[in-house]
């Protein structure tokens, strides 16, 4: 999504109902900031990826609206998870980390701060030398303690990440290493309709894992396309982006709306993945384009959905499948991924309202 302010409207009252549910439902008290569940229960797992997209989420807002008490919540979210995780930015996962890493480039353009743009360097420093190798091709590995596993969650934030930073310092090895993971991502895990498969050599017998059906997959490849495009524009990546997004339509949304995928607890977080990153193909392509209108309907028809079976009283809480209301206990990476289809709705309908939406 673009990070220019919209003029507001009703679904930008919806996106700020989703944003401030995410603290009625899951709001705790320092340092847990926000319960992983609703109704609370175990709060044992520290979910540093889902606080990453807080951040995220919070920055929607700030653009959304300038208020600047979003971007503070943002701030406070960054500032929550280097405290929890021991004042360091690394863990052992490379997915993890790539995801702070895209947060804090994104907080250091809202705010002008050169801090978290440092450290997003440093996260991309880090993923270089500890989980590039040439295991099945040069590529990102997903956490240290498995060298020789690939995946797409892993090379699609790489990607993403690398083309940003290199919009901000032009270093041809970022640019090298993120059209080199793309590249590997296309001829290890992308099929000739554009499905993307999550990963290989998970065992260590070079298998592809195929039964991972996931938007989370999807939504990356179209996010790590169009990055690249934007600091090396090449109409091949936008073709690619265009095919994926449109196979994984029809695949994994036939009836216009993606169901549950999963647990409902890290992939609770898989759907808002694929509308930020259908989001960026929609801001490269223009909204009239010929391609736009069936991405443009999947996000109208599921987020029409979900603001009617979201409604919780006051407030909005989404289930795994935005067909029917929540069923409980809810995570909140289900509600982040609401909230991230909700703020690419608003800014749609900022541009290019629809007369006559379904009631919200």
């Amino acid at each position: 999504m673009n990070d220019a302010t919209p003029s507001p409207g009703p679904w930008s009252e919806t996106a700020d109902l989703a944003q401030r549910s995410l603290d009625h439902f899951f709001g705790a008290p320092e340092p847990q900031l926000l319960h992983n569940t609703y109704p609370a229960g175990d709060d044992s797992t520290f979910n540093y990826w889902w606080l990453a997209h807080v951040i995220d989420v919070r920055l929607d807002a700030y653009h959304r609206t300038g208020d600047p008490a979003w971007l503070a919540l943002a701030e406070a979210t960054d500032a929550n998870l280097r405290g929890r995780n021991g004042g360091s930015l690394f863990n052992d996962y490379f997915d993890d980390m790539l995801w702070y890493a895209l947060a804090l480039e994104r907080l250091a353009r809202a705010t002008g701060r050169s801090g978290p743009l440092d450290d997003a360097r440093a996260i991309w420093e880090h993923v270089v030398e500890h989980g590039w190798n040439d295991t099945l091709g040069a590529s990102v590995a997903w956490r240290k303690q498995q060298p020789y596993y690939k995946n797409t969650p892993a090379n699609g934030p790489f990607v993403i990440l690398s083309a940003r930073l290199h919009a901000h310092d032009a270093q041809p090895r970022y640019l090298a290493h993120g059209r080199a993971s793309f590249d590997w991502i296309t001829r290890t895990l992308v099929g000739p309709d554009g499905f993307v498969e999550d990963g290989i050599n998970r065992e260590g017998d070079g298998r592809v894992d195929t039964p991972w059906r996931f938007t989370y997959n999807q939504g990356l490849y179209v996010g790590a396309a169009v990055a690249l495009d934007a600091v090396a524009p090449e109409q091949d990546l936008v073709d690619r982006a265009v095919r994926t997004a449109t196979t994984a339509l029809r695949e994994l949304a036939p009836d216009g709306v993606v169901g549950k995928e999963g647990g409902g607890g890290d992939e609770g977080l898989f759907k808002g993945v694929l509308y930020r990153y259908l989001g960026t193909l929609l801001d490269r392509l223009g909204h009239d384009a010929p391609e736009a209108a069936p991405l443009l309907a999947f996000v109208r028809r599921s987020t029409d959905l979900l603001a009617r079976t979201g409604r919780h009283g006051d407030h909005l809480l989404a289930g795994d499948d935005w067909r029917e209301p929540a069923r409980l206990p809810v995570h909140y990476s289900t509600q982040l991924s609401a909230v991230m289809a909700l703020e690419l709705r608003a800014a749609l309908e900022a541009v290019a309202p629809v007369t006559g939406a379904a009631a919200r």
